[in-house]
């Protein structure tokens, strides 16, 4: 598990360490949804790990609908300390405008952490796990702080969304043929379904004959991506 020196001293021995681990379908960067809700149906579970690992540290929390998880990007090349770049393409503008990296959600930034809302299932006090779904997190994703969800000061109706707002998603219809029905559980399906109807290739990447494939609960799901139209083509 990575540890970040802290930035109010400069002693290495004070760090930051995870509260807990995440686990996900999502055995690879690919093909996670690029925020938080998009895939609603989506299960995780954060596993509170070391001296976190205690019941009142939960105590009250399963009042709570939603909760935030502050997490590293574990997955993305970059440590603290390491180069960073003033500007960013977001996946949304298609890769081919830049931005302000602090205008976007781009996972390369000056200190590598992400921000989530999930849905809170259930609380299981004696192992340690929140239930959530709806996570944009990758299997083995260290959480660095767990808080609650807060309607009357988290929500914003009407606030501007920068360029979110003049631009949109294509969703795909996803077609499963029939022999790949097996290959997970319904409830599997329904999350997978969801996943790939947000089109988890590059924007700028428009080539139907290109298959792509992502790993999604221990499988290698492959598919390729037509006239609006995402057919698996094999699960292994």
């Amino acid at each position: 598990m990575k540890r970040w020196r802290s930035i109010w001293a400069p002693d290495p021995v004070d760090c930051m360490d995870p509260v807990a681990i995440f686990r996900s379908p999502f055995g690879g960067k690919f093909g996670i949804p690029r925020q938080s809700g998009l895939a609603e149906d989506v299960p995780g579970e954060v596993h509170l790990v070391g001296e976190y690992r205690q019941p009142d540290a939960l105590r009250g929390v399963e009042d709570f609908d939603y909760i935030w998880l502050i997490w590293g990007f574990s997955a993305n090349g970059t440590a603290p300390g390491s180069p960073w770049k003033a500007t960013v393409r977001p996946p949304r503008l298609g890769g081919n405008q830049r931005l302000g990296v602090f205008a976007t959600r781009s996972p390369f930034r000056p200190n590598p952490l992400g921000l989530s809302s999930v849905r809170l299932e259930r609380v299981d006090v004696e192992k340690m796990i929140l239930y959530v779904r709806g996570a944009d997190l990758m299997d083995g994703t260290p959480i660095y702080d767990i808080k609650p969800y807060l309607a009357y000061t988290d929500a914003h109706p009407g606030a501007k969304g920068g360029f979110t707002d003049t631009t949109s998603w294509r969703e795909l219809t996803v077609v499963v043929p029939d022999a790949y029905a097996g290959a997970f559980q319904p409830e599997e399906w329904l999350s997978l379904r969801q996943v790939l109807a947000l089109d988890p290739r590059p924007r700028y990447q428009d080539d139907p004959d290109k298959e792509y494939g992502l790993t999604f609960a221990g499988r290698n799901v492959r598919f390729r991506v037509g006239d609006g139209v995402l057919t698996v083509t094999a699960v292994d």
